[in-house]
């Protein structure tokens, strides 16, 4: 309890006004028998501003509730839009794997190859979307402009570096990719064909990861949607006409991809000009480069760098273990691993309110609505990942033929789906905590974690391979993820929770 005059931010309110003033980190309501009543309580968090006509509508039960109905609405205020960017991710994957899928599996499996070397790839730059998240949110939570307008700078500067070595060494690293993949000879021209092309949209892929990142950090989940609706709309739309109306093949998907990330980097800038240009004035390319704040950007990102490298090897590991069983149990993997995107990128709408939530609270030194966000996330994510098993669970079948239309692809199957069914329920746990720890920049935490994960999935792979050949390898990928997500709770409980 406070008095007014102690209130941050409090403003004095006339018989008129709004009887609940938000004063960050508290809020003010005005209360009594009628509309000239002067008494006062603060009350930690923010909530809406309740109009004095509709004052005594509402129950001391209902007052008790406020802040966590702001918060429900602040989490989905962030999640509802990401969960939209996010799924149409999954949808330009599926729109792929349908046009190749209708050609051949020899074309479905080298276009899931090849996109799995630039996920390979890009995603160990995916610091540059997280990092720039966790640093951006927290600057934006302490209220400091310069530091945010300069971590945007940093985080482009990186960007380009970072493609410009892409782009160089783009022999050695498709080489090697290709080695590893253990991509048969009857693929190898569809990959090498498909990689020589995508390898080219590298510096708007990199730079739109560093601009994702510092909108969601500024707690703008609006921006990242319409870049993400630009991309993958343009990305469809080309994919289609190239490979069903010019019969480009595998050549037209990866062309349609680096025309429509250049498409979405031009409409970052212009949304960043529209709304974020009063920001540059804080600018300094002095201050962009000083080393120590260089240094400590870099710092937390190599940490993430390795997380991410963990999780990207998690990956290519499966999808290379797949290639081993032939070309109808990589195609399979291929189709179902789809489930697994439609899941994590619903989800992970909640991990990135998540991120920018946490951040915020972190940096404005707010533990009990930090918190609060943590424990809501979790609440939202669950729910949402019992929706995808049910889907799963009733419609499973049918998903598969929007996948494909050739009968012995549904056949060999229809045996794996169940383990679509136990994922959301299972893994949903790590996506969640991946956005905590980012928002916390925990990066050391994320990278230990991580990698205790992945030795584990490695040994339980190898365990299983020879009994259960393909479900072992789904076996192992499920409990990969189940050991991300408990490993990280343990870690928080013990090392994060109380200094927070």
């Amino acid at each position: 309890m406070q008095t007014e005059a102690s209130a941050p931010g409090y403003t004095q309110l006339g018989p008129t006004d709004w009887i609940a003033y938000t004063a960050l980190p508290y809020t003010m309501l005005r209360f009594g028998q009628s509309k000239h009543s002067t008494a006062t309580i603060l009350c930690p968090g923010s909530f809406l501003p309740i109009n004095h006509s509709v004052w005594r509508r509402y129950t001391f039960k209902d007052i008790c509730l406020l802040p966590l109905q702001s918060m429900n609405k602040e989490i989905l205020r962030l999640a509802l839009p990401n969960i939209i960017s996010n799924i149409s991710v999954p949808l330009l994957s599926t729109v792929d794997t349908a046009l190749m899928g209708r050609l051949s599996e020899m074309h479905l499996g080298a276009v899931g190859v090849g996109a799995m070397i630039f996920n390979f790839v890009y995603w160990n730059f995916g610091f540059l979307r997280m990092g720039t998240t966790g640093i951006t949110a927290q600057a934006f939570g302490k209220n400091d402009q310069s530091e945010i307008v300069l971590t945007m700078s940093r985080a482009f500067l990186v960007a380009m570096v970072l493609a410009f070595l892409v782009i160089v060494l783009q022999r050695p690293i498709g080489e090697l990719s290709f080695y590893l993949m253990n991509i048969s000879e009857a693929q190898y021209g569809l990959v090498e064909e498909y990689y020589a092309i995508r390898i080219w949209a590298a510096p708007a892929t990199l730079a739109l990861f560093a601009m994702m990142g510092w909108f969601f950090g500024m707690q703008n989940a609006i921006y990242p949607l319409i870049l993400t609706i630009t991309i993958n709309g343009v990305n469809i739309l080309l994919s289609y006409l190239l490979v069903k109306q010019y019969g480009l093949g595998v050549a037209g998907v990866a062309w349609g991809t680096v025309i429509a990330q250049y498409a979405g980097l031009l409409m970052g800038l212009f949304l960043f000009w529209k709304k974020y240009r009063d920001y540059l004035q804080h600018y300094s390319q002095k201050a962009t480069v000083e080393i120590k704040a260089l240094s400590k950007y870099l710092s937390i990102n190599r940490d993430i760098f390795i997380r991410t490298f963990c999780l990207t090897f998690a990956f290519g590991f499966f999808y290379s273990q797949s290639a081993t069983g032939g070309e109808m149990i990589l195609a399979v993997n291929v189709i179902l691993l789809q489930f697994l995107n439609w899941m994590s990128y619903g989800v992970d709408g909640f991990a990135y309110a998540s991120e920018s939530l946490v951040g915020k609270y972190k940096g404005a030194n707010d533990s009990s609505n930090l918190k609060q966000a943590i424990r809501l996330s979790f609440v939202w994510g669950m729910v949402l990942a019992a929706l995808f098993s049910a889907a799963y669970l009733f419609f499973g079948e049918q998903f598969l033929h929007i996948f494909t239309d050739k009968d012995s692809l549904i056949a060999a199957s229809r045996p794996y789906l169940f383990w679509m069914i136990l994922f959301p329920i299972i893994s949903t746990p790590c996506y969640i905590w991946d956005g905590i720890y980012i928002g916390l920049t925990a990066s050391r935490a994320m990278r230990q974690t991580m990698l205790m994960a992945v030795m584990i999935y490695v040994i339980v792979y190898f365990i299983l391979r020879d009994q259960f050949s393909n479900h072992g390898l789904w076996a192992a990928l499920l409990i990969f993820m189940a050991a991300r997500g408990l490993i990280q709770w343990v870690w928080y409980r013990s090392k994060l929770e109380g200094i927070i």
